[in-house]
C-alpha cells in the first residue's frame, strides 16, 4: 500500500471516528456506521488505531457488538428507527418536491429499517458473557 493511501485512510478513519463521537450526542447523527467505516479505515492503514478504537471503553462497544453478534440494543433500535423515519418523513414530505425523490428517500429508509429489524437484540448491559 502507498504511503499517500495509508494516509487517506488514517484521515478518513480519524474523521469519521469524530463524526462518531458527535453522533453519540446529536440525535440525528448517526454513531454505528461511522465507527464501522473508522474502523475498516483503519483495519487497512493502522493497526495501532484498529486495536485502540476496538478495545476503546466506550466506542468499541459499538463496533463489537455490530461485528461480533450483528445486534444492537433495543433502545438503540427504537432510537434509530424514530429519528429515521421523522427525519426521512421530513425530507419525502416537507422538501422533496418530485415524487421520483420520494419514492428513492422512503426506499432507502425502508432498506435501513428491514436491516434495524433484522439485528438481533442485545440485553441493555450488553451482550452476555460466556
Amino acid at each position: 500500500m502507498s504511503a499517500f493511501l495509508k494516509w487517506v485512510l488514517i484521515s478518513v478513519g480519524v474523521i469519521c471516528v469524530g463524526l462518531g463521537v458527535i453522533g453519540i450526542f446529536v440525535p440525528l447523527l448517526p454513531t454505528t456506521p461511522f465507527l464501522l467505516v473508522a474502523a475498516a479505515c483503519f483495519i487497512r492503514s493502522s493497526d495501532r488505531l484498529y486495536q485502540r478504537l476496538v478495545t476503546h471503553p466506550m466506542l468499541g462497544p459499538y463496533i463489537r457488538n455490530y461485528r461480533e453478534h450483528r445486534a444492537i440494543t433495543r433502545r438503540a433500535r427504537i432510537v434509530a428507527l424514530v429519528l429515521l423515519w421523522a427525519t426521512i418523513g421530513y425530507a419525502a414530505f416537507g422538501l422533496a418536491t418530485s415524487l421520483a425523490l420520494r419514492i428513492i428517500v422512503l426506499s432507502i429508509a425502508t432498506a435501513v429499517t428491514v436491516h434495524l429489524v433484522r439485528l438481533k437484540t442485545l440485553p441493555e448491559n450488553g451482550p452476555p458473557k460466556a
